[in-house]
């Protein structure tokens, strides 16, 4: 180690030309940082796009750009026809907007809906629809003759009439169920719409609300490129006149907003949690060197560090993306244990030599290798991800390796010169754990009884490893309290507007339907759409239905197409009123006194004492939406053939290429919410189409990547880290010891996340590097002291050092455990339990076994001697 000691011997000596020069090339780097450091927001860029699955993605995206990069907005209302009404006026606003929106689209609001609507309905579910509209003709045809509340009066007189004459009313329960509330209103002073489509269209379509899909212009140079947009679109929301009125409401969703608040749930509190961690590092390295004039040093080495580090992320990479953002503390949390062990070092080493000049040199001599050594192999736990498909933790590898090497030449240079120039007090107090020389004599005594708790506990963890789940769903890593996740929560249950669906291009139509009947069949698929969804088959034997339809309520459309002579006044209404009830009353024998009709009648009792201009406000709510659902029946049961040709553009674009290959989409069933069931499901696609792909097959894919990357990185790691430590310690006892441990801290870590109910994900796997980076370093200190003929290791400096290093350490990781966004979070947990799963291997486990080698070795001599 004689460079490292010639190395920090110069940093001493030429200490203020050492600290300017760091702190101007600093400087530079982070200039340069600012102007070309820049975030990259977009998730797919996480992985290669060399790889088979994102290539797929690519080819869709280019085929369907609609359907990326999307804010989109969720209309619910108290009735379809409200939630209809302002998803059109939404999405001409939002088309108007070019300063925040590229463009929108209200898909389900196309014309095409409303003239061929009904030829996409399978044949017995038209039929029954029909059935049920024919059957109502009388009641219709009073209705469109007079559209207006007292039509719908004298229409429930007729309805009397027909119990009269012996109808079942049973059917109809729900419509007058539905009349009879607004009624109720309407009497109760606050007059509310009523559906006409519920009632006369049976309420055919979305049950989730109106989607429209907005591309919003997006500011690349900030954390939430769609906020200003996302902001803009609530705002147009708020003025909508149902909004307005608390009768609609506008929610949102999609990739862009998700995007956007994964990076908010990032820094939310970061601000907070970073000054509460700079001052619980602060409160231990006091606990550790308990001298402002080490404590500074330490901390500004680490500033020092974490600003190279900065400018190298900005050289070499240039970006920073959701997972490589996080080096910063992870750089806190590693970097600061080398110099911590160099300055706790510095305090033993005191004891001996009080002169600074030679005590600095001498802590070089008698550290600065293991602190070396701990920083290559720290850093070699991060490369080895530099190879791998996941570019994310890739970038996050090398900047994060590098940032060691950078922590360790800062703690033989930076360091070294700021500790001459703060001079430290000479040390009087000897360092080591609490209870240090107990804990060694009994660890000593008892170390097969130690070795064999840690057997078992190993073969526990070996357990965990074994069965601890992969949770595959990306929503799982997210606030489930913002706004997207709430909004998208909403629409998980229902197959049509689950995310992780699966499509397929098929060549042409006939190919799209016997694949989709094919998906159909498998168990785990909830339903399937395709282009040929929208050119069905049975065309003619529908347009034969609908003919006949049209013909059976044709004096029905002619009134409804010819407006009534006089507008209907509040005398009117009245009659109308006490007509009926009459009629209800001729009947009330016969019905069953749960009757809505009875309800009915004793609703117009209250009507009657209600002012005139509260009749005429009843009139304008019941009939709001009654013209356009009898211009829409018009209009649906007059329907066309429908054509690939004849299909409109904005329909034909979502499931039609130009070359004529025809999209076919799967639904998961509601298994597929979890990772198993996701699995399965994309298992049974890829068996029928094996060319598939979409968000469930990605999502997948992605989880099948992750792991893979993480096995290759962990055997080079293992590779890299076994060569440096054979290079070291030039026998294999010493990196048998270090691994050991190393292996002991994994299975522990393993068996820790079983028992609290930590599943990985993509999001917390990061922690496993990690792992191996501090296990390693923390054992290498232990062992190194061993071969330099220490017995004593818990009441060390070493121990003394470990245990500091570890607090801040977990410090650090704590603010990460802290955070909103699920996924860093359960990363910060992980990096937890897996520090306190290495504090535990290294500081008993470890001294046990070397105990056990220093037994061995001793009985080796006695029988050699």
């Amino acid at each position: 180690m004689r460079p490292i000691v010639t190395i920090v011997s110069a940093a001493r000596r030429r200490a203020w030309l050492t600290i300017i020069a760091s702190v101007m090339l600093a400087g530079a780097g982070l200039a340069y940082a600012a102007q070309h450091l820049r975030i990259d927001t977009d998730t797919d860029n996480l992985f290669a796009r060399s790889l088979p699955w994102r290539q797929a993605d690519i080819r869709e995206s280019q085929n369907f750009p609609q359907f990326d990069r999307l804010i989109v907005a969720v209309v619910r209302a108290a009735t379809p026809e409200e939630a209809k009404e302002t998803a059109a006026a939404l999405n001409a606003a939002l088309a108007a907007d070019k300063t925040n929106f590229n463009d929108s689209s209200y898909p389900a609001g196309d014309d095409f809906y409303s003239r061929e609507g009904l030829l996409l309905l399978p044949p017995d579910q038209l039929a029954k629809l029909l059935t049920s509209i024919v059957a109502a003709q009388p009641f219709l045809g009073q209705l469109a003759a007079d559209p207006s509340a007292r039509g719908l009066l004298n229409g429930l007189a007729l309805i009397a009439q027909g119990v009269q004459a012996g109808a079942n009313l049973t059917p109809y329960d729900g419509a007058l169920k539905s009349v009879q509330r607004n009624l109720q209103a309407a009497a109760a002073g606050k007059p509310v719409p009523l559906s006409w489509q519920s009632l006369i269209g049976g309420n055919i379509g979305n049950g989730d609300g109106e989607f429209v899909l907005a591309h919003p212009v997006l500011d690349q140079g900030t954390l939430q490129p769609g906020g200003v947009a996302t902001a803009a679109l609530m705002r147009i929301a708020a003025t909508l006149p149902d909004v307005r009125a608390g009768r609609a409401t506008v929610d949102y969703t999609g990739q862009i907003p998700l995007s956007d608040e994964e990076f908010a749930s990032l820094t939310q509190g970061l601000l907070t949690g970073g000054i509460i961690s700079v001052l619980l590092i602060a409160l231990w390295l006091f606990l550790a060197v308990r001298s402002w004039r080490l404590i500074v040093p330490i901390l500004l080495t680490l500033v020092l560090g974490l600003a190279l580090t900065i400018s190298f992320a900005a050289v070499f990479i240039g970006v920073l993306n959701l997972i490589s953002v996080a080096f910063a503390i992870l750089f806190i949390g590693l970097a600061v244990d080398f110099a911590i062990q160099f300055c706790v070092r510095l305090r033993d080493v005191n004891l001996v030599s009080s002169e600074l000049s030679d005590a600095i040199p001498r802590t070089a001599r008698e550290a600065g290798g293991q602190i070396a050594l701990a920083a290559v192999a720290t850093s070699c736990g991060f490369f080895a991800f530099a190879p791998t498909s996941f570019i994310g933790v890739a970038e996050l590898g090398i900047i994060a390796g590098a940032g060691m090497l950078i922590a360790l030449l800062c703690t033989i240079t930076f360091l070294p010169a700021l500790l001459r120039v703060f001079s430290p007090r000479t040390n009087k107090m000897q360092l080591g754990l609490p209870y240090g020389e107990q804990m060694d004599g009994f660890l000593q005594k008892r170390r097969r009884g130690v070795l064999m708790v840690f057997a078992v506990l190993g073969l526990a963890g070996a357990g965990a490893a074994a069965t601890i789940g992969f949770d595959a769903n990306p929503l799982n890593t997210k606030d489930p309290n913002t706004e997207s996740m709430r909004t998208l929560s909403t629409l998980l249950a229902n197959p049509a507007t689950n995310p992780f669906y699966a499509d397929a291009l098929t060549p042409n139509l006939a190919a799209a339907r016997a694949l989709g009947a094919k998906l159909a069949a498998l168990p785990q698929v909830a339903g399937v759409i395709s282009g040929a969804t929208f050119v069905p088959e049975d065309q003619d034997q529908k347009l034969a239905m609908l003919a006949q339809a049209r013909n059976i309520l044709a004096p029905t459309l002619l009134a409804a197409a010819t407006p009534p002579a006089t507008p209907v006044g509040a005398a009117d209404i009245r009659a109308a009123l006490v007509k009926t009830q009459q009629a209800i009353a001729g009947v009330a024998p016969q019905l069953p006194k749960d009757s809505p009709l009875l309800a009915l009648a004793a609703t117009m009792v209250k009507l009657e004492g209600c002012s005139d201009a509260q009749l005429m406000a009843m009139n304008a709510a019941l009939t709001r939406f009654l013209p356009g659902e009898l211009a829409q029946l018009t209009a649906s049961l007059n329907a066309a053939p429908i054509t690939v040709q004849s299909l409109p553009k904005s329909v034909a674009a979502d499931w039609f290429l130009p070359n004529g290959q025809v999209r076919v989409e799967a639904l998961p069933d509601g298994a597929a919410q979890t990772t198993a069931g996701l699995r399965q499901f994309t298992k049974a696609v890829l068996a029928i189409a094996p060319d598939a792909g979409g968000p469930a097959i990605s999502t997948i894919a992605t989880a099948q990547t992750i792991l893979n990357s993480f096995r290759e990185a962990a055997l080079l790691a293992f590779l890299a880290i076994m060569v440096i430590l054979l290079l070291v310690f030039r026998n294999l006892r010493g990196p048998l010891l270090v691994l050991a441990t190393l292996g002991m801290s994994i299975l522990l870590t393993a068996l820790f996340a079983k028992i609290i109910g930590l599943s990985i994900n993509y999001a917390n796997i990061i922690a496993l590097p990690l792992l191996l980076g501090v296990g390693v370093s923390f054992n290498v200190y232990f062992v190194m002291n061993f071969r330099m003929g220490m017995r004593k290791f818990l009441s060390s400096a070493t121990a003394h050092a470990v245990l500091f290093s570890a607090l801040t350490t977990g410090t650090a990781f704590g603010t990460l455990a802290a955070s909103h966004d699920r996924g860093t979070a359960s990363m910060g947990v992980l990096l937890l339990i897996s520090l306190l799963a290495v504090l535990i291997a290294t500081s008993f486990f470890l001294p046990a076994l070397l105990y056990t080698v220093v037994n061995a070795l001793e009985n080796a001599r006695k029988k050699k001697s």
